[in-house]
């Protein structure tokens, strides 16, 4: 199978989520500044779900362009990513209503976590399936992203007991190191794409 209906449908539901989390906000009952103060947490708590979801969105996207065909297994670790994924909005709006307290904090991060963890299980399905046929497994390397990303994230669930705010400093320094899409993938694929281009010339001058 082709990877053309797995992006769709996953675009679709990570677009989905995206909105859900803009319909979380109330308009502010006045017109000033000091209106809008309350809205602190919620705003901050916004800004970074929607980091990490456009992330997960643009990474998603550059993995699906290093996949040749996907099998049943793909599907379903898919759709366990787009499982904890779809908890965002909720943990989201939890978080920000109560202002970052213990409990909503470390549920927000636990879903970051286990999204974190599926996105990787991902990973190590497409490259099990594809073995030799994709260039994933080339791009990926030894995952020193992945494993920091995961390190990063299990370190923010305690402190978000202790320190909630350095718990939520955690996640935004995971979104710094993702926030750039990584370059040796981008290489690889334009590569490939320079392989199949002169493989299509050179099969349209033999049927010359």
């Amino acid at each position: 199978m082709t990877t053309n209906r797995l992006e769709a449908f996953s675009d679709g539901v990570l677009a989905i989520i995206i909105t859900i989390m803009v319909l979380e906000f109330k308009v502010p009952s006045g017109n000033t500044i000091a209106e809008l103060a309350p809205y602190a947490p919620k705003l901050l708590s916004y800004l970074l779900c929607f980091a990490m979801v456009g992330i997960y969105g643009n990474n998603h996207h550059h993995m699906m362009q290093a996949t040749r065909f996907v099998n049943g297994a793909v599907l379903w670790a898919n759709l366990h990513l787009l499982f904890w994924l779809s908890l965002v909005p909720f943990c989201n709006a939890w978080m920000g209503a109560s202002s970052f307290a213990n409990l909503p904090t470390f549920a927000f991060g636990l879903v970051l976590f286990l999204s974190a963890v599926a996105f990787t299980l991902l990973e190590k399905t497409i490259i099990r399936y594809e073995r030799e046929c994709g260039v994933l497994a080339d791009a990926i390397g030894d995952g020193k992203k992945e494993k920091i990303s995961l390190l990063v994230y299990f370190i923010a669930l305690p402190m978000a007991w202790i320190a909630p705010f350095v718990s939520v400093a955690c996640h935004f320094l995971v979104a710094l190191i993702w926030i750039v899409p990584d370059k040796r993938l981008e290489a690889l694929l334009e590569e490939q794409e320079r392989r199949d281009y002169a493989a299509r010339q050179e099969r349209e001058l033999g049927t010359d």
